[in-house]
């Protein structure tokens, strides 16, 4: 690939080339540097949470303690608290969004690389306080990373480059998990493992500085209470605002229903061994969920917002009936790999969709903050309702019974979009911005 200067004088190696459209949307100086960067997102995830928590368990710390442990994710829930900072100063380099991209990727480098340095069994207090470190930078990264996507993707890329952040998140998390285990365990140590993976970091933080900076650069909020309150009025001043939340909850309502408790299911309802899902679910269902992606941000670009969004949300809803289908028919591996991948498939192209979308709902100038809200409300479904609603509703009905009932909990998403139908359409835009009369009243 040949090496351009852009109009800064900075050597780009993201040059776009001359190639078939379908490729060119994944290769181009935008979309290309979002696998890295969304690799770079997912790294810390695990190195913070479950790859700890085994390096405890192997040095044999209490219980209590590894439960203690898993407070350490907090900030991921927690970062739209201070996602108004990032999207108020600007760091005196590399711009709005790549400034706090680097900032963050070099302390983690760092970070991560020191946790090496203490054992879990000799000085645990240490280490969960530079996980709490890690977790915390990990999430700022993620509200710059987040909003970067955003201003630097034109509205026919988004669904590219969804999915490539997507691919790349899912290979960190292979690396940082999967991989870090084996690693660490046959090969250098778990201290030699820490290290390595902070080398990774500060290696990855090279396509930071390389990565293009957005076309559009708005004026970011003069004040830190502008920072805080204008995304909120911004939203809210648009008419429909409550509706457009509901369909940020609903949209993927279904799909969390059917995933709650796959496992359980797979394992306790259709009768087969932990292996069995575990291969189907890490290799199979990953990469039918990859490719869902990829596939589902390709079509996003020539059906556009609004109609990849209904067909993806039909196809997602569609298929839980294949978890019905394994529930009522006889145990069999090739159907138990069937249904988990089409599930996941679809469940790819759908995501792909929604977070275009988000990224649609966002004004420029409050991104990293409307982003950072909007991503965390998209939570509330699964967390709040699916995983606690689930396990009643298998008790009450059974497991065929209960998968077809998420096809139903699917349908009011799919009727609110269509309602919707006008605005997405507006979204969609090359030039639109949410403006406060964009939205059909209710």
């Amino acid at each position: 690939m040949i090496a351009a200067v852009d109009r800064t004088g900075r050597a780009d190696i993201f040059q776009e080339p001359v190639i078939h459209p379908a490729y060119s949307l994944y290769t181009n100086r935008r979309v290309a540097p979002l696998l890295a960067l969304g690799f770079a997102s997912g790294l810390p995830l695990a190195l913070s949470g479950g790859t700890l928590q085994a390096w405890a368990t192997v040095e044999m710390v209490s219980l209590q303690a590894i439960g203690f442990l898993t407070l350490v994710g907090s900030a991921y829930t927690l970062k739209f608290l201070w996602a108004p900072f990032i999207d108020r100063y600007v760091p005196p380099f590399l711009g709005r969004r790549r400034g706090w991209m680097l900032i963050t990727q070099l302390a983690l480098a760092i970070s991560i690389a020191a946790m090496g340095l203490f054992p879990p069994s000799q000085a645990l207090l240490v280490l969960a306080l530079l996980a709490v470190f890690v977790a915390f930078c990990s999430a700022t990264q993620d509200i710059a990373f987040d909003a970067y996507r955003t201003d630097v993707l034109r509205p026919e890329e988004r669904g590219a480059g969804a999915a490539v952040s997507v691919l790349g998140y899912r290979l960190a998390m292979l690396v940082s998990g999967g991989l870090a285990l084996v690693v660490a365990d046959a090969w250098i140590g778990w201290s030699n493992m820490y290290f390595l993976m902070g080398g990774l970091m500060a290696l990855v933080s090279i396509v930071t500085l390389l990565a293009p900076e957005p076309e559009d650069r708005p004026v970011p909020p003069r004040t830190l209470r502008e920072a805080v309150s204008g995304p909120l009025v911004e939203f809210f001043s648009r008419k429909g605002a409550i509706t457009l939340l509901l369909l940020v909850v609903l949209y993927k309502l279904g799909d969390a229903f059917a995933g709650a408790l796959s496992t359980t299911f797979l394992i306790r309802g259709a009768g087969y061994s932990a292996t069995e899902v575990g291969m189907v679910n890490k290799v199979v269902g990953l990469a039918a969920t990859i490719v869902g992606a990829l596939v589902g941000g390709t079509l996003l670009a020539r059906l556009r917002l609004y109609r990849s969004l209904m067909f993806f949300g039909v196809l997602q809803a569609v298929s839980n009936l294949a978890y019905w289908l394994i529930a009522v028919a006889p145990n069999h591996l090739a159907l138990m790999a069937f249904g988990v991948s089409l599930e996941n498939l679809c469940g790819g192209m759908g995501t792909s969709a929604f977070v275009a979308l988000l990224m649609a709902f966002c004004n420029a100038r409050f991104t990293a903050t409307q982003f950072a809200l909007l991503s965390a409300l998209s939570a509330v479904g699964r967390t709040y309702l699916a995983g606690p609603l689930s396990p009643p509703l298998v008790e009450a009905f059974g497991w065929p019974v209960f998968f077809l009932v998420t096809v139903g909990i699917a349908l009011p998403g799919l009727v609110l979009l269509w309602w919707l139908r006008d605005l997405i359409r507006g979204l969609d835009e090359p030039e639109a911005q949410p403006e406060p009369s964009s939205a059909p009243a209710h």
